[in-house]
Parts: C-alpha cells; structure tokens; sequence
C-alpha cells in the first residue's frame, strides 16, 4: 500500500474536537486519502485508545493503513497498521520492536542527511519538510524546495513532503519533484474535506 499511496492525511486533534474525529476520518477516507495518520499530542493514553479502536476498523475497510504519530507500544492495542517517529522520538528499532511484527514505521526528516540516516534506520516511509512555515510545527525552520528533487534521487523508500502544503501550492511542489504529500490543515479544515482531498490527488503524479 505503501507504494501506490500519494496522499497522506494527518488527523491532528490540533485542528479537529474529539468529537467530530470519526466523521472527519470518514470524510478523509471518502476523498481518497491513501494514509491516515492520528496526531494527538498532549492527549491521555486512554484517549488516544478509545479513538484509534474507533478509527482503525474504518481505514481497514477502505484498506487504507492506519497509523499512530508516536506511542509505538499503543500500535498492536489498537489495531494499527503502524508508527510515525520524529527526530527527538525512539529510534526506528525501538518503535518496530514496540509497534509488533509487520508493523509499518515511518520517520520524520528535515534535511537531507536526517532522510538518509532514516533509509538507513530502516524506516518504511519518510516524511521530508516542513517545506514552508505551518503552525503544526512552529518551532521547525522550513526547508524550502530545493531539495526535493535530491533527497528523491538518493532514497528508494516513500518520501511524502509535508509542512504547510495546501491545494493552492500544490503544482508547485510536484513540479519541485515531489511524487508524494502530506496535507494537514488544508483538508482538516476544508469545508469540503472529501472534495478538497480529491482536489489534491488530482494535482499528485499518478503511483
């Protein structure tokens, strides 16, 4: 799955109450998402639970993988497919030891040398950004484009770049090089998600 997915969808509970997390996940699943990630900082652990037994039958009747930001050890609890780690979380070995056998890992990168020492980790997927300024991140200096095409030149894994991507930016950034994406608020917040989520498969370069 992995390597037909072109975008990547981030339910960040930054940008979505509780509450309304199912109805967006559908929504991001109807629209195509081929990834969906649950990004709940600062949540309990029970929280975290609760919804991702709600969310993980969802992404697997549209086969579409599932996957927890952080907490690899909740990974098998709540029938994920998989772990997203930062720079500053376990290392790959860690979080594929937590997460249980054939669980997906994937890493974040900012450079070009972090997305190399992740390939070497043995991380699934990478993400790559933040590509401009994003209050998802805000303590993270964006990186630009530059180095898209590059870091795609050097690594065979999945690269999906992420940071500040929006519909409107998006023939940019795939003209940049980019064959993947991650988008976050530019969905979760959309009136429109499903919609706006097709919008931005139409602008991605097919698998």
């Amino acid at each position: 799955m992995l390597a037909t997915a072109r975008l990547y969808g981030i339910l960040d509970l930054k940008y979505v109450e509780l509450e309304a997390a199912v109805d967006r996940t559908r929504a991001m699943l109807s629209g195509g998402v081929d990834i969906v990630q649950l990004r709940a900082k600062d949540f309990a652990e029970d929280d975290i639970v609760a919804l991702g037994l709600e969310l993980a039958p969802l992404c697997r009747d549209a086969q579409v993988p599932f996957v927890l930001n952080d907490y690899p050890h909740l990974v098998s609890k709540v029938g994920a497919s998989g772990v997203h780690v930062g720079q500053d979380d376990v290392s790959v070995a860690q979080a594929r030891a937590e997460a249980g056998p054939g669980a997906i890992v994937g890493k974040s990168s900012h450079s070009i040398s972090q997305a190399l020492a992740a390939r070497d980790e043995g991380a699934d997927y990478l993400g790559f950004g933040p590509l401009f300024s994003t209050p998802t991140k805000p303590d993270y200096t964006p990186i630009g484009l530059a180095d898209i095409a590059t870091v795609h030149e050097l690594i065979e894994q999945p690269i999906f770049c992420i940071g500040g991507i929006k519909r409107d930016n998006l023939a940019g950034i795939v003209a940049a090089g980019a064959r993947r994406v991650c988008v976050v608020s530019g969905i979760l917040l959309a009136p429109d998600p499903a919609a706006y989520a097709r919008a931005c498969l139409d602008l991605l370069p097919s698998a």
